[in-house]
């Protein structure tokens, strides 16, 4: 049957103004929209646009404070900066491709690129007010979804130069969506640690660091390390480091104080000075694996220019940043070393055990991987999906769902997109890994496979899904599955959960229906909601993911699946709260357990 024709011709042909194309392709200037369970969520990136601009004035040398306040879905954002100039504070919140960050005597660190960011704000938002003092004056403009309604000029010769931003994210384009404090928190932190000097006041809550970095890098590690944190600073590059106990490498980059949550090329030039450095100082050749490993970093470069993967700024692209960086790394480094006698002592004992256990470790996973293909038949059936992470833009969002129980497989199997969705189904609960070897999870059947199945058994570089979605009932046994499987993941492959990778699936708690219409809810008071909604109702208490039939379940997975991502706020937090739930039970627990699960 051919496809029906459409006329092609001039009538066709659509013009969009610069904030209607933000609008119908917000994607392509915030990426995704998200409804603020995710701290890459469009309604942060907004946020981060406004701020962002405040912090280029604080690097030009204008303002030290910014304030920062959140009520309900009401963000304003008020910098002490030099303040838009008055005559163009129009142009400058929507027109694309106006502002002054094409002149370098203007801004030379910038992190927004090239006017775009707050126009975006402007066009997504419901309401959007901007106002700039400058020498005793005012201008004010305020927008509605991207729509001018009101300007107005006066005198304010009390008020201090600068800008002020007030918007609402507009549902229309975001839906529903409520504000995490906490990852606003997090990004004010890392603000103030990217610029000492700055205070952040995010509702009247004050952030500011006087050591940068190395603050930073404390607060993610805090005192389990194995030798004092090491610091560096220069006009172009800040970086601070050390070794603790955890399995992996972890670290936090930035460029001109946008955190690169996906790294880039001056992260790369970081660990390959520092390998560098490392053997200068000790006049050997250890590898990279064996120096890195347990190696927890903060990098932060300033660069003219960036070259960014997307708008979001989550990877930086730039090729020609590699050599000075990874020069100045290895100097840094190497004084770092002559300096600190006991420091390089205990970063060579480091080195040396990871040495040994690299060895140990390489061992086992010849025997596991000899004894996996001997008894390949009793290894639980992954039901694959055609694309995967390394196949590109193709298997970007490709996912496997973690699940127990032949039921709850089967309808997920059934009703999965076969081309971006893989099921792997666990043998009954895994094995608490908490305080054993790493070497002991590759001498365990269950974890082996699962480790195959993903792709991580040599290396977390070979990941073979975008999303890592743990699936399990909503009852005690199906928490029970998933704190052992995130306690797998939090002790030997942190640095999956830190990239954004690992997600938990909610499914819905009841079912109320009648004869016209049925409503799915996750919560009790979603129940008690719809149950007044809907006359002569019939309420079912899902017990766990077998009982839904994969007609119904199709659209739990879909398109509108709900999964929230697995945040850590800190290293050091991630121990103490596994070794609190998941450790021996000791006077603390027991009693917890007695006054709040028993």
């Amino acid at each position: 049957m051919s496809a029906k024709k459409t006329s092609y011709d001039e009538s066709k042909i659509k013009t969009l103004s610069s904030l209607e194309h933000i609008r119908l392709r917000s994607g392509m200037y915030i990426g995704r929209l998200g409804n603020g369970n995710n701290p890459d969520d469009g309604i942060y990136i907004l946020i981060k646009e406004v701020v962002d601009n405040a912090i280029d004035e604080f690097i030009m040398g204008y303002g030290n404070r910014i304030d920062i306040s959140l009520q309900d879905h009401k963000v304003q954002v008020r910098d002490h900066g030099r303040g838009i100039p008055l005559g163009k504070i129009v142009e400058c919140v929507s027109i694309i491709n106006t502002g002054a960050k094409y002149n370098d005597d203007v801004f030379q660190f910038s992190v927004g690129l090239n006017g775009v960011g707050t126009k975006a704000v402007n066009a997504l938002s419901s309401y959007f007010l901007v106002r700039a003092y400058r020498d005793g004056k005012f201008a004010e403009a305020i927008f509605e979804r991207g729509n001018l309604v009101s300007q107005k000029k006066g005198n304010a010769p009390e008020v201090a130069d600068g800008t002020f931003v007030e918007f609402i994210p507009d549902t229309e384009i975001f839906g529903e969506y409520n504000f995490t404090e906490e990852f606003l928190e997090q990004r004010c932190w890392n603000y103030a640690c990217l610029n000492k000097g700055l205070r952040i006041y995010f509702n009247k809550q004050k952030f500011e660091s006087k050591r940068g970095l190395w603050d930073l890098l404390h607060s993610e590690v805090g005192d389990d390390i194995i030798y004092d944190i090491g610091y560096h600073q220069s006009e172009k590059i800040e970086f601070a480091f050390t070794h603790n106990h955890v399995y992996g490498e972890s670290y936090f980059s930035f460029v001109n104080g946008q955190y690169t949550s996906d790294g880039g090329t001056h992260l790369s030039a970081f660990r390959e000075g520092l390998l560098k450095g490392v053997n200068d100082f000790f006049k050997k050749n250890y590898s990279g694996q064996d120096v890195r490993e347990g190696m927890a970093g903060a990098i932060a470069v300033k660069i003219k220019d960036p070259v960014f993967e997307s708008q979001t700024k989550n990877k930086l692209g730039n090729s020609d940043i590699r050599s000075w960086i990874v020069n100045e790394t290895k100097a840094g480094i190497v004084d770092f070393l002559h300096k600190n006698s006991d420091a390089a002592s205990a970063m060579e004992n480091k080195i040396i055990n990871n040495e040994k256990f690299r060895k140990e470790l390489n061992a086992v996973k010849k025997e596991a991987k000899a004894a996996a293909k001997k008894i390949s038949l009793n290894i639980p059936k992954l039901k694959d999906c055609k694309y995967h992470r390394p196949d590109g833009d193709k298997g970007r969002d490709s996912t496997i769902f973690i699940t127990e129980g032949q039921s709850a497989t089967g309808s997920m199997v059934s009703c999965r997109d076969v081309y971006l969705q893989a099921i792997y189904s666990l043998r009954g609960k895994p094995w608490n890994t908490y305080g054993k070897k790493q070497a002991d999870i590759y001498r365990n059947e269950e974890l082996y496979n699962l480790m195959m199945a993903l792709g991580i058994e040599n290396s977390i570089d070979d990941l073979r899904y975008d999303k890592i979605v743990v699936a399990t009932d909503a009852d005690n046994d199906g928490f029970h599955i998933r704190n052992l499987l995130l306690t797998f993941f939090l002790n030997y492959f942190e640095e999956l959960v830190q990239a954004g990778h690992m997600y938990i699936l909610e499914t819905p708690l009841f079912r109320v229906r009648n004869k016209k219409q049925t409503i799915y809810c996750y919560n009790e008071a979603e129940r008690d909601k719809a149950m007044e909604s809907l006359r002569g109702n019939e309420v079912t208490r899902f017990k766990g993911l077998g009982e839904i039939s994969p007609n119904e379940f199709g659209q739990f997975i879909g398109e509108d699946m709900r999964i929230v991502p697995v945040n850590i706020k800190s290293m050091k937090e991630t121990s103490g709260i596994l070794e609190f739930y998941m450790g021996k039970n000791t006077p603390d627990r027991r009693k917890y357990i007695m006054e709040n699960l028993v």
